[in-house]
């Protein structure tokens, strides 16, 4: 016999239609790192745009963070089901422009719109649990939730790499287009309308436009001709990003919390961990799949499969970890952060010099790290923060996942042009350099891990 708080009152005639569209929604977001990671290599082989690779996640993941920055203020502004179906229409034109794209320049401004478009999605369903859904079931939606990262875990590699195989990678971006007119269609049938609020607050827009500068600035580097132009757009880059810290801790509209560049506190080293071992492994699944298709023969589903192991470890061990008491939280952190650093040099050998199965396994071991230490992370993040800050604090967890991901995947990108992988990557080629690609990001992880050691005090 169910109770008014299980799975059938969730799915009764009122409520299952709802729950269906937030599903599709998040899927929306979920589906797209390692639908879209899989078919890359086919992408690059028909338009071209190798020196570009990077940018493509680079451009998503700054998209998403952007939107997401927005999002909650949009959704005052125009009411939540207006603000969601805009951002439903932002995806599905990033889909068009880049199943329709002739070049690699007009495929990353999709990446960008696209990006728009789901970040501001995944904003507004989490805005839309409280709006759409009685407070007895949300532990119920937010396990659904989860439910569907994994099963874009599973999912993803399997339709982008079909569509890969049979040479139709554009046939992914209209699937996904023609799910976000369903979207958008189903939001404007569901979501009740709210009234418009004259001011949503202000937008952090000197963060934002420093992150964009340094981010567009570390990926420029590696399409600039000549070292010192190169070298001094990585630099600006940088600095471009430590301003953002800097004009964060002074602003009354903050990104993240004042205590983001404090590392005497748990918050600031939280986030540290955070950035850097995100934008040290980040360059596994930009540049992963091809080297996998190209020194493993791997069929583009196989190598989506590879890849999606990071994540497959991630959600095992963060479930193996749920249960562990608080006395033990710092030794996690630490264990995580560890294995983090063991995988990302793991996988620069096994990427290179080893065999598909060793490649597997440091996937594994690397998304298994991130499962271990996650959640704690998190805990120090939220805990470490004043009172009036823990909401934002919350939020940044995530944001800065994305920044250290847009951050890495624009230097992963820059490096491989400089070591030769501007016109694609060869067997030859990727056996003779390939392994600093991977092997470069090591000492970013190794940042994190000093950080974290400080943290599991």
């Amino acid at each position: 016999m169910s109770t008014p708080n299980g799975w059938r009152a969730l799915l009764n005639a009122e409520l299952a239609p709802r729950f269906a569209l937030l599903c599709l929604g998040i899927w929306l977001n979920a589906a797209d790192t390692l639908v879209t990671v899989t078919i890359m290599p086919s992408v690059a082989r028909e338009v071209g745009g190798y020196q570009y690779f990077g940018w493509s996640v680079a451009a998503f993941l700054l998209g998403s963070i952007l939107a997401g920055a927005c999002a909650g203020k949009l959704s005052i502004r125009l009411g939540l089901r207006n603000a969601t179906a805009l951002a439903g229409a932002l995806y599905t034109v990033g889909c068009a422009l880049g199943a329709l794209a002739p070049e690699f320049l007009t495929f990353v401004a999709g990446r960008l719109v696209q990006g728009l478009g789901a970040g501001a999605i995944v904003s507004l369903c989490y805005v839309a649990i409280s709006a759409l859904f009685p407070e007895r079931l949300w532990p119920r939606v937010y396990g659904a939730v989860a439910g569907v990262w994994g099963a874009a875990t599973l999912l993803g590699p399997l339709c982008g790499g079909l569509f890969a195989e049979a040479g139709f990678w554009r046939g992914a971006f209209w699937l996904f287009a023609v799910q976000g007119v369903v979207f958008i269609a189903a939001v404007l049938a569901m979501v009740p309308a709210a009234p418009k609020a004259p001011d949503g607050g202000r937008i952090p827009g000197r963060q934002l436009a420093l992150l964009t500068l340094g981010v567009s600035l570390i990926a420029a580097a590696g399409v600039t001709p000549g070292r010192l132009a190169a070298g001094l757009c990585a630099a600006f880059g940088v600095l471009a990003l430590a301003a953002l810290l800097l004009v964060n801790g002074r602003s009354h509209d903050r990104l993240l919390p004042r205590a983001a560049g404090d590392l005497a506190t748990a918050t600031g080293l939280g986030l540290m961990v955070i950035f850097f071992c995100e934008a040290a492994t980040v360059g596994f699944s930009v540049y992963g799949p091809v080297f996998v298709q190209a020194l493993h023969g791997a069929s583009p589903l196989v190598s989506g499969y590879v890849i999606g192991g990071i994540a497959a470890g991630w959600t095992a061990c963060s479930f193996a970890v749920a249960g562990l008491k608080p006395r033990h939280e710092g030794l996690a952190i630490r264990l995580g952060a560890s294995i983090i650093v063991a995988g990302v040099a793991w996988g620069a050998v096994e990427m290179v010099r080893g065999g598909l199965l060793g490649v597997v396994l440091s996937m594994v071991l690397l998304g298994g790290g991130f499962g271990i230490c996650w959640a704690f992370l998190a805990k120090r993040v939220i805990g470490g923060a004043p009172a009036d800050e823990q909401a934002l604090a919350s939020a940044a967890v995530p944001t800065t996942q994305l920044i250290g991901g847009a951050t890495g995947a624009a230097a992963a990108g820059a490096l491989a042009n400089a070591l030769g992988f501007a016109h694609g990557v060869t067997p030859t080629g990727g056996a003779a350099h390939g392994f600093w690609l991977f092997a470069a990001f090591v000492p970013l992880a190794g940042v994190g891990l000093l950080a974290a050691w400080r943290l599991g005090r």
